[in-house]
C-alpha cells in the first residue's frame, strides 16, 4: 500500500533560471532592496507557470513533459509560458505578464515607487537587462508561507541550446 503522503497535493511553480552571472547581479540588487524595504529572501527567477496545485508525481511528470524539446530562450517568456501552461492544464483568467520579481512584500504604492527608484540607483541598467534562460526549475511554492522558508526546488531541466 502506498503511503498517503504520495497523494498529497502541493502548490508548484515553474521558474526560468537566469545564468550565474545574472543571478549574482540580481541577488546583489535584491539584497539592497530587502535591506531598505524588508521582505523574504528568494532565488532570482522568471515565473513561467505560477501556483498550480498537484501531487509531486504529477508535477514532476508534467514538468519533464513540458521541458522536452523546449530550447533555451531569451527572457521574453510569453511563448515558453504558453507552452508549459498547456502541459500543466493551467488556464489563467488574466494574460501572462512576464516578470522577474526583485522584492516580495506588502508595500504601499509610494513604497513601490521608492523601491523602483532604489533599484535604478543600485543598478542603473536593470531596465535593459536581457539574458538567456537555459534551464527551468520546478519549485514547491506554498503560497500561504509568507516567509518562503518552505519553498523548495524539486527538479531542474537544462534546455537544449538554441
Amino acid at each position: 500500500m502506498e503511503a498517503a503522503g504520495n497523494d498529497k497535493k502541493h502548490v508548484y511553480s515553474v521558474w526560468g533560471a537566469p545564468p550565474n552571472d545574472v543571478r549574482d547581479r540580481l541577488k546583489k540588487l535584491m539584497d539592497g532592496l530587502r535591506s531598505e524595504f524588508g521582505g523574504p529572501e528568494f532565488q532570482p527567477h522568471v515565473t513561467v507557470v505560477g501556483a498550480i496545485t498537484l501531487t509531486e508525481q504529477d508535477a514532476l511528470s508534467k514538468f519533464n513533459s513540458a521541458c522536452e524539446g523546449l530550447k533555451a530562450y531569451l527572457a521574453t517568456v510569453v511563448e515558453a509560458s504558453s507552452h508549459c501552461s498547456g502541459h500543466f492544464g493551467y488556464k489563467s483568467s488574466t494574460p501572462y505578464m512576464p516578470h522577474l520579481s526583485l522584492l516580495y512584500g506588502d508595500l504601499t504604492d509610494e513604497e513601490k515607487k521608492k523601491a523602483q527608484e532604489k533599484a535604478l540607483q543600485l543598478d542603473d541598467s536593470i531596465n535593459s537587462l536581457s539574458f538567456e534562460i537555459s534551464s527551468l526549475e520546478l519549485w514547491k511554492t506554498d503560497t500561504e508561507d509568507n516567509s518562503l522558508k518552505s519553498w523548495e526546488k524539486i527538479s531542474e531541466f537544462n534546455l537544449s541550446p538554441n
